[in-house]
């Protein structure tokens, strides 16, 4: 299922910019254009709020703060966006215990890529699981994207998690060669701290595992990696 987004703004523009966006990333989206309709949009239960600092009537810290009394609804992710660039502001937000605080002028590609790092936080989004087919068949390797599993030849073979994230990310396009800044960025994100030899250690692991097919992923010297067309 598409992550869900509540999106919260009284300035229309600003909420058409991001639905726009956030729609062509794949993602549920829902709006609210002050706090009190924000209070009441939030009982959809969305698995991350962009929230503006600055409304009539009721703030974005008033929001969140209310947010923050319920029980059910205090673990949804919050970003904060806001014209103010004080860095009080910022350490407010964050003390508050706001997920992250984003200033406008908006970056399209700044705001998606925190949207997917705090979803990531939360178990709510893999770039790996989304965005790619519900079932890879390639030669003899099956990869079943919903119930991680996968099969070699008819058997199954156990992966972690990651390992598995990354094989089905390779796979799902034959041919194409990814970098490992690029598998760094989409698979473990913007806000986790890895360095290109943790890539290698689950390419190492996952060839292990893929047993006489482990030639299908192929290393680009001083690129990255890429899984061959069978």
């Amino acid at each position: 299922m598409k992550p869900k987004i509540l999106l919260v703004d009284d300035e229309e523009d600003i909420i058409e910019f991001l639905r726009y966006n956030l729609i062509q990333e794949g993602f549920q989206i829902i709006t609210a254009h002050n706090g009190s309709e924000a209070l009441q949009k939030v009982n959809e239960k969305p698995d991350l709020i962009i929230l503006d600092v600055m409304m009539p009537k009721m703030n974005g810290y008033e929001v969140f703060s209310k947010i923050k009394e319920n029980h059910l609804l205090r673990n949804i992710p919050v970003i904060f966006l806001t014209a103010k660039s004080s860095e009080l502001d910022e350490i407010h937000a964050l003390n508050l215990g706001a997920d992250d605080f984003i200033q406008k002028p908006i970056s399209t590609k700044k705001i998606i890529a925190r949207v997917k790092a705090n979803l990531r936080k939360v178990g709510k989004f893999s770039d790996s699981v989304s965005n790619f087919k519900k079932e890879i068949v390639i030669g003899p390797i099956k990869i079943n994207v919903e119930q991680f599993k996968v099969l070699i030849d008819g058997n199954e073979v156990f992966l972690p998690k990651k390992e598995f994230e990354l094989l089905s990310y390779l796979a799902s396009k034959p041919g194409t060669v990814f970098s490992r800044d690029q598998i760094l960025k989409d698979l473990w994100g913007d806000d986790v701290y890895v360095i290109d030899r943790t890539i290698d250690v689950h390419i190492r692991k996952i060839r292990e595992k893929l047993g006489e097919y482990a030639d299908l992923i192929e290393t680009i010297k001083g690129v990255g990696y890429k899984f061959r067309k069978h």
